[in-house]
């Protein structure tokens, strides 16, 4: 399983004391999964959420790019066929086929950068369609 987390402290809206969360993303079965639990230190306040998709939401992917930095999927043979690619992107990301072949055209440039759990989940998938790729991760 790829996981990454950290653990974010901000002001409780219910007390005003500090409410610590743990913020996260995750592969598990074949599927990208974020979560996020929190409990104030000074009252009953708390919860736990988590949820799989297309998005994980904002403020966990910015506490982990803060935290991590980021990571960027690059293809290890620049020539390989545009139709593996764009099937894997479409099937992983859920694009239409013109969002799949701009993303392509990035990963085949620049690279595609995101969290180091959402750049695996999209690495695993191209590397079931035979596209050889490599992921580089940037300090903090």
């Amino acid at each position: 399983m790829i996981t990454q987390g950290v653990r974010v402290e901000k002001r409780c809206e219910a007390c005003g004391g500090v409410l610590v969360c743990d913020v996260g993303q995750f592969i598990d079965r074949g599927r990208l999964w974020w979560g996020t639990e929190g409990a104030c230190r000074s009252c009953a306040g708390g919860w736990c959420e988590q949820g799989s998709g297309e998005e994980t939401p904002r403020e966990i992917r910015q506490a982990l790019l803060a935290e991590h930095g980021w990571a960027r999927l690059r293809l290890t043979e620049p020539g390989v066929g545009g139709v593996a690619v764009l099937r894997a992107l479409r099937q992983v990301q859920g694009l239409s086929l013109a969002q799949a072949r701009v993303r392509a055209d990035e990963l085949k440039t620049s690279g595609l950068v995101g969290t180091l759990v959402e750049m695996e989940f999209v690495a695993a998938r191209l590397r079931q369609h035979s596209v050889g790729v490599a992921i580089e991760t940037s300090p903090r």
